[in-house]
């Protein structure tokens, strides 16, 4: 019951949301709709009963399809993270103003229901309905209340996420086709026996998909316009949650369906994902907006993940669930940091800012934390998943990893100069008047601070929570 709770919540709550005609009345609903969503996530995460943690329903019997939700290890760290970062989100952009606020989080919770649903599908149809529910309301969000550039910008991404969906689903027909059961459920897709060459087409249309939604080098065009011009609470969503539909897609779906073509195909995806880190990291070297600098570095990080997650093995694949959820806050904590900055200031060029320590002391020292948490550094919650994600890879292929170490480096450098032009040096006429975080950022921020440092030191319940996942993979893969 409690996994149709996590998609049934914010499904409701966004329809009525678009119902109330008071903005504030509407910014409220939201914010009790994500708490709650969020207590159900928790619930979710420790309720380890199948009762709880699975609903069957008949859903489209004539095409073989059910309305199966269940929770495993990487749908509840993911269920998880996308019930924190609803409420990151609205807390930490709670004094922002938008224009038609009763559609805005109206499509803001519907994008949530529909992230869920992605997470828990258990039916190759309901998976890629959920898909485009998450998706859609973003497009909305997107070019309705983005940037200068937002109708040409989000025209990009819906034509690659389109052409990417329908990849998928012509593929997600045809593997129906071939199943002698005739029927979308995920266990019964696991048991389709497909030759080398039907492997090889399949993976390609799923995997396609997914790499676009992730997304990896060359698929990656559309994220860094997208990420720049969408208002930054989007950009959170899209960034903190939206990029692991694409890596679970690739872990639940396309590893254990078509083994053989991951086998055949994976030194094609690391090379590409390899390659795409490194240049990823040199482009956001030469980025003088902030937003832009986050973009590539992203692209970076899920380069890695990508890549971990094709050398199939123990360390790998451990380091990609821990980072799933890691990746995610600390990322959304850059986001809070540069919204802050952008709604007290007007700019997030880099050439603008500088000094602001003086005045936002509170906002450098968080800017930091985030920052440190961003490049991996130990002690902190994003070293244990890079460190074991580098050892999956060395053991796949020690040059490989020698290459992608080129991003740590890398990274290191463009984040420490983004931490100095933005707080040190002297301050100008636009920056003497910075001010300090408001409760609500700082409130945010403090609370990823707790989880950087608590993950950093006791991943624990990290890998207990993902290890029996793992373990499937790795035996089904075998």
């Amino acid at each position: 019951m409690l996994a149709l709770l996590l998609f049934l919540i914010p499904l409701v709550t966004g329809c009525i949301a678009f119902l109330l005609k008071q903005g504030n009345a509407a910014k409220i609903w939201s914010l009790l709709s994500s708490l709650a969503t969020l207590g159900v996530s928790v619930a979710a995460a420790m309720d380890k009963s199948a009762t709880a943690r699975s609903f069957h329903a008949s859903w489209l019997q004539g095409l073989g399809a059910s309305f199966t939700l269940s929770i495993d290890g990487m749908g509840a760290i993911l269920v998880l993270l996308t019930g924190v970062s609803l409420v990151l989100v609205l807390v930490s952009t709670y004094r922002n103003t938008y224009k038609n606020p009763s559609v805005y989080y109206g499509l803001l919770l519907l994008s949530q229901a529909g992230l869920m649903g992605v997470f828990l599908a258990m039916d190759g149809l309901l998976f890629y309905f959920f898909w485009e529910l998450a998706l859609i309301p973003v497009y909305f969000l997107s070019s309705g209340w983005g940037g200068e550039r937002r109708i040409q910008v989000t025209f990009k991404f819906f034509i690659y996420t389109f052409v990417g969906s329908l990849i998928m689903l012509v593929g997600l027909l045809y593997l129906y086709a071939l199943n002698p059961q005739a029927s979308f459920a995920l266990e019964s897709l696991y048991k389709v026996k497909l030759n080398a060459d039907q492997q090889d087409i399949l993976f390609w249309m799923f995997f396609v998909a997914f790499a676009i939604k992730m997304p990896i080098w060359p698929f990656h065009t559309w994220q860094p316009d997208t990420y720049e011009q969408s208002p930054t609470s989007v950009t959170m969503i899209l960034s903190g949650v939206m990029v692991k539909m694409g890596l679970l897609g690739v872990i639940r779906w396309v590893v254990p369906i078509f083994p053989e073509a991951v086998h055949h195909f994976e030194n094609v995806v690391i090379g590409l994902s390899v390659v795409g880190m490194v240049y990823a990291s040199l482009v956001a070297l030469r980025q003088d907006d902030l937003k832009r600098m986050v973009a590539y570095s992203s692209i970076a990080h899920i380069g890695l993940m990508c890549a971990a997650i094709f050398s199939v093995n123990q360390e790998g694949l451990q380091g990609v669930m821990v980072q799933l959820f890691n990746h995610g806050i600390n990322i959304i904590g850059l986001w809070i940091v540069i919204d802050a900055i952008e709604q007290k200031l007007g700019t997030r060029k880099m050439s603008e800012l500088g000094g602001m320590a003086a005045n936002a002391p509170v906002l450098a020292i968080l800017l930091v934390v985030m920052s440190l948490a961003n490049v991996a550094l130990p002690l902190t919650n994003a070293f244990i998943g890079e460190f074991l994600m580098f050892n999956g890879l060395y053991h796949f292929n020690v040059w490989y990893m020698a290459f992608a170490g080129l991003s740590i480096i890398l990274g290191a450098v463009y984040t420490l100069r983004m931490v100095q032009k933005v707080i040190y040096g002297k301050e100008n006429s636009l920056t003497a008047a910075m001010t300090d975080l408001t409760i609500n950022q700082k409130l945010m921020l403090a609370g990823i601070t707790i989880l950087i440092i608590v993950f950093g030191v006791y991943p624990d319940p990290l890998f207990k929570m993902t290890q029996d996942t793992v373990h499937a993979i790795i035996a089904q893969h075998i």
